[in-house]
C-alpha cells in the first residue's frame, strides 16, 4: 500500500493489514510457484492522526490503498512485512522469515510552518525518499517486525529503527484481532530536524534553543481488528496509542505527549 512517513506511523496501515496478509504470506510461501504470479490490493483508508509529530491537534486524511507484487518485487507493502511501503523486493522468505528492502516517500510533507502558529520561524520539513531495510519472523500466533529507514535524498530527516510485537487472535474464521508493543528510535539527526531548536531558529520563533538527541524517541502499544467479509474483500480498523519520551517529549515544539493515531479500510484483493 501507499504509506505515510513519520516516526510514529510509517508501520500503521501496513500493520493494519497486516493480521490477514500475513495468512496469505504463509500459504503462499509453502508454495514458490506462487511467486510467479501477479496479485493486486486497491483499496480505501481514512486516518486521523496529529497534525505534526507532537502536535495536539489532528489531521483527517483519506487514503488511496494500492498495492501489486510479482514474485519478489512489489510496489505497496509486501504483505506482513512492515516494510513501511513503496517499490521493494522481497530479498528472502520462507513460512517464518521475511527480509527485504524498499525505498519509499512521503505521503504528505511532515511538517509546515502554516500548520500551527507555534511553528512559525521553524521554517518546513518537506517530503523525502528513504531507504529501507526490513525483516519480520512468525512463529503460530506472534509476529515481530523491524524496519530500519533513512533519508536517502538529503533532506536531513535522519534514521528512525521501528520494532513492533504482534499477537493475533481468531475468535472467528473470519474475524482477526491484533495487539502488541513497539518502539522507535531515532537518530540525532532526525531529532534535530524534528524536535531541535537551533539558535537561528529561536530567534525567528521565539521558542527556546533545545539540542534534541538520538534515542528511543516514541514507545506505543496498538490494537487492530481485520474482518474477511470475503474471499477477495477485507474491512479492517487500527489504533496506534503512541506516546513521546526523552527529547521528542522534552522539546519546545512539543505540545502534547500522547500521539495517537486511528485508521480504518478496505481492501480488494485480486
Amino acid at each position: 500500500m501507499m504509506k505515510l512517513r513519520t516516526s510514529s506511523i510509517a508501520l500503521m496501515i501496513a500493520s493494519a493489514s497486516s493480521a490477514l496478509s500475513v495468512q496469505r504470506a504463509a500459504a503462499d510461501s509453502a508454495d514458490e510457484s506462487s511467486w510467479g504470479t501477479w496479485q493486486f490490493t486497491a483499496g480505501l483508508g481514512a486516518m486521523a492522526r496529529p497534525l505534526f509529530p507532537g502536535s495536539d491537534r489532528t489531521r483527517y486524511l483519506a487514503l488511496p490503498l494500492f498495492s501489486v507484487s510479482y514474485g519478489r518485487f512489489f510496489f505497496g507493502d509486501a504483505p506482513g512485512s512492515g516494510s513501511g511501503g513503496g517499490l521493494g523486493v522481497n530479498l528472502y522468505r520462507d513460512s517464518h522469515w521475511r527480509l527485504g528492502t524498499s525505498i519509499s516517500g512521503d505521503f504528505v510533507a511532515p511538517r509546515k510552518e502554516s500548520d500551527d502558529p507555534r511553528l512559525h520561524g521553524l521554517g518546513d520539513i518537506g517530503r523525502t525518499a528513504r531507504a529501507s531495510l526490513f525483516a519480520a519472523y512468525t512463529l503460530d500466533w506472534a509476529t515481530l517486525r523491524t524496519n530500519v529507514s533513512s533519508d536517502v535524498a538529503g533532506h536531513g530527516e535522519g534514521t528512525l529503527v521501528a520494532v513492533e510485537l504482534e499477537g493475533r487472535y481468531h475468535p472467528t474464521e473470519s474475524l482477526t484481532l491484533s495487539a502488541g508493543p513497539g518502539l522507535t528510535w531515532a537518530s540525532g539527526q532526525y531529532m534535530r530536524t524534528f524536535f531541535g531548536v537551533s539558535a537561528a531558529q529561536s530567534a525567528a520563533s521565539g521558542l527556546q534553543p533545545f539540542e534534541a538527541g538520538g534515542g528511543v524517541d516514541a514507545i506505543r502499544f496498538s490494537l487492530g481488528s481485520n474482518y474477511r467479509l470475503t474471499t477477495a474483500w477485507d474491512l479492517g480498523a487500527r489504533a496506534s496509542l503512541s506516546r513521546l519520551r526523552a527529547d521528542a517529549a522534552d522539546s519546545p515544539i512539543t505540545e502534547a505527549r500522547n500521539q495517537n493515531t486511528y485508521a480504518v479500510f478496505a481492501e480488494y484483493h485480486f
